[in-house]
């Protein structure tokens, strides 16, 4: 069972930039696709970014397409998410996410523990 442990959370301004960066417990690839989603308070998770098992397509919500990045780096075990242009919605806990699944849509198998985000106006 593959162990996840995000980080890099934190209090930012709005128009500021954080990474997240979640490390694995073993090797991710190629078998498990990744992803990112978040839960703000009284809110249901919702799906943020994900990045297929092979062959590295990313997709991402419409809510953060164009202002977030998702990137994985193989040797090192760890995936990371890019947050740029923030703003106070954005706050929520960010929780890492892998499956065995060609890619994550909706849930996963494996969670972290979730990092929290804190955009302030």
């Amino acid at each position: 069972q593959v162990q996840l442990v995000e980080s890099g959370g934190g209090l930012v301004q709005a128009g500021g930039s954080l990474r997240l960066s979640c490390a694995t417990s073993e090797r991710t690839y190629p078998r498990y696709a990744m992803g990112w989603f978040r839960q703000a308070p009284g809110k249901e998770r919702e799906f943020v970014a994900s990045i297929r098992r092979i062959g590295g397509i990313t997709y991402y919500a419409d809510s953060v397409k164009g202002r977030f990045t998702i990137s994985r780096d193989n040797a090192r075990n760890t995936l990371y998410l890019q947050m740029n242009k923030l703003k106070p919605e954005d706050t929520a806990v960010y929780y890492c996410a892998a499956t065995a699944e060609m890619v994550v849509t909706t849930t996963a198998d494996y969670w972290g523990q979730g990092t929290q985000v804190t955009v302030s106006s």
